[in-house]
């Protein structure tokens, strides 16, 4: 026989081959359709996670697992039990010693170096009773709440959910009821590095002994820390540098770390709502305020209540000032010294309830309490910096900004090349009055209703939160057991560059504007004795601000803006 170096099938041969490429593709087509997930970024879709409470897993074989992804799939299991109404919403509060929480509510007067905080305290952290000397307020639920007592908030309303479990087995994500907020308050006034950060290193080290830690390094677990994420993002070990490193910890990184301000350069913190003052305990007290707000006659177009601020070149605040009082349509509540009622819940609230818009300019950070107070009153906020809303609260506001809100360019405020008065009379009174609707939408979802009661439907910004902590354990879960990597894609967004320009904001001097200070030492209590006090009495001058630094090119972000974050 002729050898030519060709290679000729017979009939049988090439009938074989066809089947089996038909079979090959019927695999991979089963493969690629029914047992892989899709692998979009964020939270799982609404056909990921259904109604009823089960959940469409991808098809794995247990055998294929190690011992720790057999342990995250146990608990992915759990999503698929239709008569368990908490399947999937097992949260688990771990009993951590009583110094990361309820020894600081026992020494409460030791909280804050310059008001006693222990009628803040009380009421299972809602604060005291409120009385209505405008008129502002519906009948009951009104507390005078601090803006920095959300953990403790928190906190009671979690010993109250309803899917709260005592097997750690059962549980798809961890409580941390550490108080870190009201740890570094304690401290930030003069306090050494290695006080402000003693708290955040032992309830760390505390936490990787614990079994349930070791199941995912904590990417399960979540706590909150109730002030803004700057007080826990100190860059160096210097004393003069502000805040305590409970963010930068490499545990704490892995967490998910609720803050009412959080970065937008950073992966493990996310922005809840400021408490406001209102605290319902039933549906109907919500629907009665929100029926309120949308009759509420409204003569003031638009408004502001707050202070200049001088110390920070870059801020709007007082050209803001100055066009409310060169307009007959502006009403302002000045802040600054001397007598003042910006501190009396009521004149604030019946500000925002008599006006159609209300001024939201940045303050000592990008955010504001003023925010959550005004939309609670049916005010449509007006916002001059994307980080003052948009890319903070996205579990709690809508994604189309301007359904609800106005935006009006801090640059063009600062160059004096818009007026706002001619902004917000231009907008039809069709608009506004759809604007407002969507505000009052709102109201149930920035709202911490009271701990002691269950709200029957509506969900506020605490059951908000807590589905969103658990849908993100959940992906991070089932990445886990894919063998993907969890990325945080905040590192590689246009906001990267904003990181450039702006430096950390943040106050060094906490309801005190820094005029008041020039003669600071008489602020200082008597009965303090510690060496913070001293040191405070002796060098005053040099505990003011950290001031706002803003370098290089000012931009205008005019383009819609989305933060991309990884839920």
């Amino acid at each position: 026989m002729e050898i030519t170096g060709r290679f000729f099938l017979s009939g049988r041969h090439c009938f074989l081959l066809l089947i089996s490429l038909i079979l090959g593709w019927v695999l991979l087509f089963f493969h690629f359709l029914v047992l892989v997930t899709p692998r979009g970024e964020g939270l799982p879709s609404t056909s990921f996670l259904s109604s009823k409470n089960s959940v469409l897993f991808p098809f794995f074989h247990l055998s294929d697992f190690s011992p720790a992804k057999k342990r995250l799939w146990q608990h992915l299991k759990r999503f698929d039990s239709p008569n368990d109404a908490c399947a999937g919403k097992y949260i688990y509060m771990h009993d951590i010693p009583k110094e990361f929480n309820q020894d600081m509510l026992d020494h409460c007067q030791n909280l804050n170096l310059w008001r006693n905080m222990c009628e803040y305290t009380i009421n299972t952290g809602l604060g005291p009773l409120l009385k209505d000397s405008e008129g502002s307020f519906s009948e009951s639920g009104w507390f005078g709440t601090n803006q920095f007592s959300v953990e403790l908030i928190f906190h009671n309303r979690m010993k109250q959910y309803r899917c709260l479990t005592n097997d750690s087995s059962k549980a798809i994500a961890f409580f941390v009821p550490f108080y870190a907020g009201l740890d570094v308050s304690r401290y930030l006034w003069g306090g050494n590095t290695t006080i402000r950060d003693s708290a955040s290193l032992a309830i760390t080290a505390w936490l990787r002994n614990q079994p349930e830690w070791k199941v995912m390094g904590g990417r399960d677990h979540f706590m909150v820390a109730g002030r803004i994420t700057w007080d826990f993002r100190r860059q160096t070990d210097e004393q003069s540098d502000w805040g305590n490193k409970l963010l930068l910890l490499p545990e704490v990184k892995n967490m998910t770390v609720l803050v009412i301000e959080a970065s937008p350069w950073h992966h493990n913190d996310f922005a809840i709502p400021y408490p406001t003052y209102f605290h319902p305990s039933k549906d109907s007290e919500i629907l009665e305020w929100q029926e309120r707000m949308n009759s509420a006659k409204r003569t003031v177009l638009f408004s502001f209540a707050g202070a200049p601020r001088p110390e920070i070149e870059t801020s709007i605040r007082g050209q803001i000032m100055e066009q409310c009082k060169r307009s007959i349509h502006c009403k302002l509540l000045e802040c600054d010294l001397g007598a003042s009622k910006c501190d009396v819940p009521s004149v604030v609230m019946k500000l925002f309830e008599e006006s159609v818009f209300c001024l939201q300019p940045q303050g000592d950070s990008f955010t504001r309490r003023s925010i959550f107070d005004s939309i609670l009153a049916g005010c449509i906020p007006v916002f001059f910096h994307q980080h003052s809303a948009y890319s903070q609260y996205t579990w709690h506001l809508l994604s189309s900004h301007s359904k609800y809100s106005v935006y009006i360019c801090e640059e063009d405020i600062r160059t004096r090349k818009v007026s706002i008065e001619n902004v917000l009379l231009q907008i039809s009174p069709e608009k506004v009055q759809s604007m407002r609707k969507e505000v009052i939408k709102l109201i149930p979802g920035i709202l911490y209703a009271n701990p002691q009661s269950h709200l029957q439907t509506m969900k506020d910004a605490f059951d908000l939160t807590v589905q969103a902590v658990l849908d993100r354990v959940t992906d991070f879960r089932i990445r886990m057991i894919e063998g993907r990597q969890i990325e945080d894609p905040r590192g590689s967004d246009d906001l990267k560059a904003e990181k450039v320009r702006v430096s950390v904001t943040t106050r060094h001097w906490e309801g005190k504007r820094w005029k008041r200070e020039q003669e600071g030492a008489h602020f200082v209590k008597n009965t303090a004795s510690d060496g913070v006090t001293k040191a405070l009495k002796e060098n005053y001058k040099g505990v003011i601000f950290r001031l706002l630094k803003v370098s290089g090119r000012k931009i205008c972000w005019r383009k819609k803006h989305r933060d991309k974050r990884i839920l």
